[in-house]
């Protein structure tokens, strides 16, 4: 009896992280894509976003100094900008493309176009080495490629202009992620722990973004009546809630995301990710009059299988079976437990737990 008490305890709990999981991400998605309908500057919304992550980021380190004693990492600036740069610049225009995008295109042909990522990131993960090469991998890439064209074909609400926007952020996300693994493998460097990760790319992805705000909304921003030209004090609050409304979702997707990792697995997260896709797709259609053919529904469930087929076979080959992907040893390292949420009896849990935990993509 006390086992099947055990196994409702992980079961209720995974459900409630998984659903913690989803009303950041699918919340998110959806909130941006409302606020572009009357505030359209994306550019300008990132670029808020980041600086209440860092905002965040920074009082969740300083809340986890209180609470271990122990002082949090801060990098050299010759290290920082050398080893955290080109990660930053990825992230900033992996993000600020997909916001951008918001502009042009439907939710449903983003969230299926965002799918595409995941061919980007095993080009550059073989480049990097991250990943071994494999044959079942040119099915996973032909079931993605193909299942994207058939979403893609013959849409009523197809828009070249935000789909080139949000296929290039994919090819950017792919570079994005290899490079965060890579950044967070590095044990040197001590940021394995996703909140200092974080905290050090914010200050970066402001920089590297924001020339690309001045070109493209600077001039729109600082004449526009809901900033800086407001003629009334509740325009401009209001203006100022809905973009820090948006910003702790982006900061609350990073670290649920970060919480259903390091409390079950990031195999969990990957196939929650998968019915968040489905999800997405269903709410899209009923909520936001997204129109979707028989033949685009087809294609979203051929690139969903392509996805299945890739996390079916990173779980496969890390079971034991040859190494596929290399892995960051999470339990081996204390810094990447959350100390603000564990209690002892959770501690006492997690040491007997012997699942392998994995950066994800």
């Amino acid at each position: 009896m006390a086992w099947l008490m055990q196994f409702l305890c992980r079961a209720l709990r995974t459900v409630g992280l998984v659903l913690f999981y989803y009303v950041f991400s699918i919340g998110i998605t959806f909130y941006n894509k409302w606020l572009m309908k009357d505030f359209h500057f994306p550019l300008f919304m990132t670029l808020v976003h980041l600086a209440i992550i860092f905002c965040f980021s920074t009082l969740t380190r300083f809340a986890m100094q209180c609470w271990t004693g122990k002082p949090r990492i801060i990098l050299p600036w010759k290290v920082y900008l050398s080893k955290v740069a080109p990660t930053a610049l990825a992230t900033a225009l992996d993000i600020g493309l997909s916001n951008w995008s918001f502009l042009f295109i439907t939710i449903s042909l983003y969230t299926m176009t965002k799918s595409s990522a995941v061919l980007f990131i095993l080009f550059f993960s073989l480049v990097f080495k991250l990943e071994e090469p494999n044959p079942f991998l040119i099915l996973v890439v032909l079931l993605i490629a193909s299942g994207l064209f058939m979403f893609t074909l013959k849409s009523t609400q197809f828009n070249l202009e935000g789909f080139l926007m949000v296929l290039l952020a994919s090819f950017i996300g792919g570079i994005r992620w290899t490079l965060t693994q890579v950044l967070m493998q590095k044990a040197e460097l001590g940021l394995q722990n996703p909140i200092d990760t974080m905290y050090h790319l914010q200050p970066l992805m402001f920089l590297s973004l924001f020339p690309l705000f001045l070109l493209n909304e600077g001039l729109s921003v600082s004449t526009t009546e809901k900033l800086f030209r407001v003629s009334e004090l509740s325009h401009l609050l209001y203006t100022l809630v809905t973009l820090s409304v948006g910003g702790m979702l982006a900061f609350g997707l990073g670290f649920s995301e970060f919480l259903l990792v390091s409390r079950t697995s990031s195999l969990t997260l990957s196939i929650a990710g998968i019915f968040k896709e489905v999800c997405t797709l269903l709410l899209a259609v009923e909520f936001m009059g997204d129109k979707m053919s028989t033949v685009n529904w087809l294609g979203f469930v051929v690139c969903l299988s392509g996805i299945t087929l890739h996390i079916s076979l990173k779980t496969f080959y890390n079971k034991g079976n040859g190494p596929m992907v290399r892995q960051l040893p999470v339990r081996d390292n204390p810094d990447l437990e959350l100390p603000l949420l564990q209690t002892k009896d959770d501690y006492c849990e997690d040491t007997n737990d012997e699942e392998e935990h994995e950066i994800l993509y």
